[in-house]
C-alpha cells in the first residue's frame, strides 16, 4: 500500500525512531504499530529504488525485538548476508535515508562497518556470520567483557560449509546467541537434507510439546530437584520421535521453534536468553514477504528486485532477453540432443536462468544449495564419468570455489564448464557483488580457457564451443542484464579457440574491447575517426589463450593499443597484453580502460563509469597523449618481428 492509501494505519502516535533508545521508550502496545510502520515504509521506498524486500519484511518483528532487549552498538548483531539488514538500518538512525538505499552515495543494500557504528560486521555473501560472531564472542571473553553477541542467520546459511565449520568450534565460547531465521528460502526454495531437517523440526508438534513440557512433568513426579533429569528424559524422547537435534550435538542449547512474528514472545525469549551463560540457538519461524501479498505469493521474485508498483507488485517488463535467459535457453537446446550435458547451480536457479533447465530437463538439473565449493567438486566427479557439467555461479561467488578450480578442476584437466554470470559491474548491489576479479584469479591457471562474448549471438556460439570442448576446463564471463539484443543463430558456430575477431583494420590506434565493453570501444572508434585517425577495432573473444599473432600484428602497425574491460585493471585483461608485448620485446604503449585498484561502491553503472574513468572520453584522452600533433605515421616497433 502507498502512503496515501485509505487503508494506511494512522502512525501519528508513533514518535520518530532515530536510535535503538527510541525503540526501548515505546510502550508494549506501540510495538505492533511500529512493525506496521516499518513494513509500510519498506514497501513504499523500495518500490522506487528496488532492493531486498521479501527478506526484510520477514524480519521486522525479530529486529524490533533485538533492539528492544539488547543495547546496540555495545551488543553486537551479526547478520548473515545482511541483505535483511534494512530494518536494522531504520532503527539505528538511518530511517530518513531509506529512500536512498542502493543509490549512488546513498545507503548500501548490505551492512557496512563504515556506514554506522551499529554495523559491527559487513557482509554480502552467505555463511560468514557464525564464524565472525564466534570470533567476536571469543574476543569478548579474552577481554573479560560483558557485551552480548547475537548472530542472525537464515536457514539457507546452514547449507554453507563455513557455517558448519563454525559450529564445530562453538564450545570455545560461553554466552553466545544464534538466531536461526527459518523461512525455507534463500533466493529460491531451500533444498537438500538440511532443509528437510528444519522442516521436520518446524512441523513436529509432538517434538515441541516434549521440549516445552518435559521438565514440568518430571518436576511434578520427582520434585524440584529433578530438573537435570528432565533434560535427559527430553533427549531420550526426542531420539525416539525424530533425528537428534543437530545443534545440541554441536554444543548449543536449542530453543524453539517459535513464532518469529510474535513480538512479545520474541522479547520474552531474548530476555531469558540474555541470562544464559552457554551457547544458545533460538529457532524462529518467519514468512518471507510478510505483510505484502505480492511478496508472499511470489517470494522468489521479491527476494531482490528493481522498482515495482506498490498496488500490484508488477515490475517493468523488457522484451530483450537477459544474458541469463540466453544462457538457459541455449543450454536447454543443447541438452536436448546431447544427453551428457548437465546444469548445476548453487541456490541460484532464478538468478542464473536455470529455472528453465530445471523445468525442461529436471533429471540433469542439480541445485546443491549455497555450497559453491561442493558444487565445483560435484562437477568434477561428473566430468570424470563422461558427463558435461555446466556450473553456473555468479563471478563474485565463484571466488568461494577457487581452491577447487585450481586443485581439482585444472590440475586434473577436467572438462568442467565454469559459467560466471554477473561478470563485471553489478551496479546497485555494490562491492560484495561486483564481478570485477575473475580475470585476475583465473588467467594464470594452467590449461584453463577463458572467454567473454561481445553480444548474445556470440555468447551462444561460445556456449556451443564449450559444449564441444572436452580437452580441459573452460570458463566464460558474461554481464548482468541485457546486451545488444543480438539474436543467437538457429545453428550455433564452434569458434576457433584463441582466435580474435578483427572487426576493422587501421594503422594509428588499435582498440580492443573485451566482452560487453566492445560497445564502448566502437563508440571510441567513432570519436577518433571523426578526428581523422585510422582506427583498428578488435573483438578479442579470448582472455586465455590470447590471440598473440593478431595483437603483435597491430602492435607493429599502430602507435598505441587501448584495451577496454569490465574488470579491475590490476592483473586484468589489459595487463595480460602488456605482458605479451613485454615478453616479445615490443615497446608499443598500451592504454587501459577498466576499474581502479579499489572496491568500487554501489550505484548505477553509468554514474560509476563516469566517476572512475571507464568511458569513451577517458579512452580518447589516454590514446591522444601519444599523438602530440597531427595524426601521422606510427612507429612500427614490431614490424620486423611480425615479418619474421
Amino acid at each position: 500500500m502507498t502512503s496515501d492509501s485509505p487503508n494506511t494505519p494512522d502512525f501519528s502516535s508513533l514518535p520518530p525512531i532515530q536510535s535503538p533508545g527510541d525503540v526501548k521508550a515505546l510502550s508494549p502496545k506501540q510495538l505492533p504499530l511500529l512493525a506496521e510502520k516499518v513494513r509500510h515504509d519498506l514497501i513504499d521506498c523500495l518500490s522506487k529504488t528496488g532492493g531486498h524486500l521479501g527478506p526484510n519484511l520477514g524480519v521486522v518483528e525479530l529486529t524490533i525485538a533485538l533492539h528492544r532487549v539488547f543495547d546496540s552498538p555495545k551488543d553486537k548483531f551479526v547478520f548473515d548476508v545482511s541483505h535483511q539488514g534494512y530494518v536494522h538500518k531504520m532503527l539505528t538512525g538511518r530511517w530518513d535515508k531509506l529512500n536512498s538505499i542502493r543509490t549512488y552515495q546513498g545507503l548500501n543494500g548490505f551492512l557496512l562497518r563504515t556506514e554506522s557504528e551499529h554495523d559491527c560486521y559487513g557482509a554480502g555473501h552467505a555463511g560468514t556470520a557464525l564464524s565472525a560472531a564466534l570470533g567476536m564472542a571469543v574476543a569478548r571473553d579474552i577481554a573479560q567483557g560483558d557485551e552480548h553477541v547475537v548472530c542472525v542467520a537464515g536457514d539457507a546459511a546452514f547449507t554453507c560449509g563455513p557455517t558448519f565449520e563454525a559450529m564445530n568450534n562453538v564450545a570455545t565460547t560461553k554466552k553466545f546467541i544464534v538466531v536461526l531465521n527459518d523461512n525455507e528460502w534463500s533466493i529460491d526454495r531451500n533444498v537438500g537434507a538440511i532443509a528437510r531437517y528444519f522442516n521436520k523440526i518446524g512441523t513436529s508438534t509432538t517434538y515441541r510439546q516434549i521440549h516445552e513440557k518435559a521438565a514440568t512433568v518430571v518436576e511434578k513426579i520427582a520434585g524440584k530437584g529433578a530438573r537435570a533429569l528432565a533434560h535427559k528424559i527430553e533427549e531420550s524422547a526426542k531420539h525416539l520421535i525424530m533425528p537428534s537435534v543437530l545443534f545440541e550435538e554441536f554444543g548449543f542449547r536449542y530453543y524453539g521453534p517459535v513464532d518469529g512474528h510474535d513480538i512479545n514472545q520474541l522479547i520474552k525469549t531474548f530476555e531469558f536468553l540474555k541470562t544464559q551463560q552457554e551457547p544458545v540457538l533460538l529457532h524462529i519461524m518467519t514468512t518471507k514477504g510478510r505483510g505484502y501479498p505480492p511478496a508472499m505469493v511470489n517470494q522468489e521474485k521479491f527476494h531482490g528486485l528493481g522498482p515495482y508498483k506498490t498496488e500490484t507488485g508488477e515490475t517493468e517488463a523488457t522484451s530483450t532477453p537477459t544474458y541469463s535467459q540466453v544462457f538457459a535457453r541455449s543450454l536447454v537446446k543443447f541438452a536436448r540432443t546431447d544427453k551428457t550435458i548437465c546444469a548445476i547451480t548453487a541456490a541460484m536457479p532464478s538468478g542464473t536462468g536455470l529455472a528453465l533447465f530445471k523445468n525442461e530437463i529436471p533429471e540433469r538439473y542439480f541445485d546443491v544449495g549455497i555450497a559453491e565449493e561442493h558444487a565445483a567438486l560435484f562437477a568434477c566427479g561428473m566430468a570424470t564419468r563422461g558427463l558435461k557439467p555446466f556450473l553456473a555461479i555468479y563471478s563474485t561467488f565463484m571466488q568461494r570455489a577457487y581452491d577447487m578450480i585450481i586443485h581439482d578442476i585444472a590440475l586434473q584437466n577436467l572438462p568442467v564448464r565454469l559459467c560466471m554470470d554477473r561478470g563485471g559491474l553489478s551496479g546497485d548491489d555494490g562491492p560484495t557483488h561486483h564481478g570485477l576479479f575473475d580475470i585476475g584469479y583465473l588467467r594464470h591457471i594452467p590449461g584453463l580457457i577463458h572467454m567473454s562474448p561481445r553480444n548474445e549471438e556470440e555468447f551462444a556460439d561460445m556456449l556451443w564451443t564449450m559444449a564441444n570442448y572436452n580437452d580441459g576446463p573452460t570458463a566464460i564471463r558474461y554481464p548482468r542484464g541485457t546486451g545488444t539484443g543480438a539474436i543467437p543463430k538457429e545453428s550455433p558456430q564452434i569458434l576457433k579457440i584463441g582466435e580474435a575477431e578483427i572487426v576493422q583494420d587501421g594503422h594509428d590506434i588499435a582498440l580492443i574491447g573485451l566482452g560487453q565493453m566492445f560497445e564502448m570501444a566502437m563508440a571510441t572508434r567513432d570519436r577518433l575517426e571523426a578526428m581523422g585517425y585510422s582506427v583498428a577495432l578488435i573483438n578479442p573473444r579470448w582472455i586465455k589463450p590470447l590471440d598473440a599473432a593478431t595483437l603483435l600484428k597491430f602492435a607493429g602497425k599502430c602507435r598505441v593499443l587501448c584495451t577496454f574491460e569490465d574488470h579491475v585493471l590490476m592483473n586484468g585483461f589489459g595487463a595480460s597484453i602488456i605482458e605479451l608485448l613485454h615478453d616479445h620485446a615490443v615497446t608499443t604503449p598500451v592504454e587501459r580502460i577498466g576499474w581502479p585498484d579499489a572496491f568500487v561502491e554501489h550505484g548505477k553503472p553509468e554514474i560509476l563509469r563516469q566517476k572512475h574513468g571507464v568511458s569513451v572520453a577517458a579512452a580518447v584522452e589516454k590514446v591522444l597523449r601519444h599523438f602530440p600533433s597531427q595524426p601521422g605515421t606510427p612507429a612500427k616497433t614490431a614490424a620486423a618481428l611480425i615479418e619474421a
